[in-house]
């Protein structure tokens, strides 16, 4: 049974630290004010704002604001100020001895996916795959998404539906719900933190891509089994995809459909959870029931 951090009361406290690539402090002042709009103290880290190449730090600085805050008993929930990359750099040196005695809610999704993983896998503990500090800006804090997280928080089951998508195959499926970004979730393969995925719904998106790159690491999935005895598959936004001069020869679902022909649970495509502005709030590691059918898709939490 996977253990459930507590949910968020007014006056708790957030943290954001940036344990993966860098951020400007400036792209999260609008996230800092609606959280505190929503009735929530904010802590600040030391590596929101602070450069070290390409990432808020080096590893020994990212590692020790990412440990500060999950030892600290104030704080209730770590929000990732972004992804990027660098979190398989320093997921092996957390210590999680005082999280287990008060575990908290970690948010993101990107290159979070592997902390996500780490929890769940590890410690059996529920994750907040879900929009970052940056997708606060230029309005978005209003929309749905963004919105879905501040639900999340307060421990509102989430209950999402989109449209039919010609790909699809229709079922209902029940179990835990898990995954992240398509890149990382190949990344982790063969490591303490790979998903074992038998009996879960799986859900992957991805960003940036070459079509015959997603392509390959669904082969590295079905190759290593995560593909086998799912509860269910959604398959979310993958976007700003890019082609070979010589093209691939075909779109990304269907890239993808061409691997899941020989199973037979639902699978659902372009649902609403990606590295653009639809980005639904997932917990991950949580019960939840797939519901395919002509009409819609339903993602419901139980």
């Amino acid at each position: 049974m996977t253990k459930l951090p507590p949910y968020l009361r007014k006056g708790d406290t957030i943290a954001i630290v940036c344990p993966s690539g860098y951020m400007p402090a400036k792209k999260a002042k609008t996230c800092i004010r609606v959280l505190q709009e929503w009735g929530y103290q904010v802590r600040v880290g030391k590596t929101l704002g602070n450069q070290f190449h390409y990432f808020s730090g080096t590893d020994t600085e990212r590692l020790a604001d990412l440990q500060t805050m999950l030892d600290d008993k104030e704080v209730k929930a770590i929000l990732c100020g972004r992804g990027g990359y660098g979190m398989s750099h320093i997921v092996d040196g957390l210590d999680f001895t005082r999280f287990k005695k008060h575990p908290k809610w970690l948010i993101g999704f990107s290159d979070i996916t592997v902390l996500h993983a780490q929890l769940y896998q590890q410690l059996k503990t529920a994750s907040l795959h879900a929009p970052m500090a940056a997708a606060f800006n230029d309005g978005q804090h209003k929309k749905e998404y963004v919105q879905s997280l501040a639900k999340a928080l307060k421990g509102i089951k989430a209950n999402y539906t989109c449209k039919p998508h010609a790909l699809n195959r229709a079922g209902k499926g029940e179990g835990e719900l898990v995954g992240g970004n398509l890149s990382l979730v190949a990344h982790m393969v063969g490591t303490v933190s790979a998903y074992q995925t038998k009996g879960k719904i799986l859900f992957l998106e991805d960003v940036g891509e070459y079509i015959y790159n997603v392509d390959r690491m669904f082969i590295q999935l079905k190759r290593s089994g995560m593909l086998d005895d799912l509860a269910g598959l959604i398959i979310g936004g993958f976007t700003e995809m890019k082609d070979t001069t010589i093209p691939f020869g075909t779109d990304v679902y269907t890239a993808i459909q061409s691997h899941l022909k020989e199973y037979k649970y639902p699978v659902c495509f372009d649902f609403p959870v990606s590295h653009d502005k639809k980005n639904y709030a997932l917990k991950v590691g949580v019960k939840h029931r797939l519901t395919v059918t002509k009409a819609k898709v339903i993602l419901k939490e139980i």
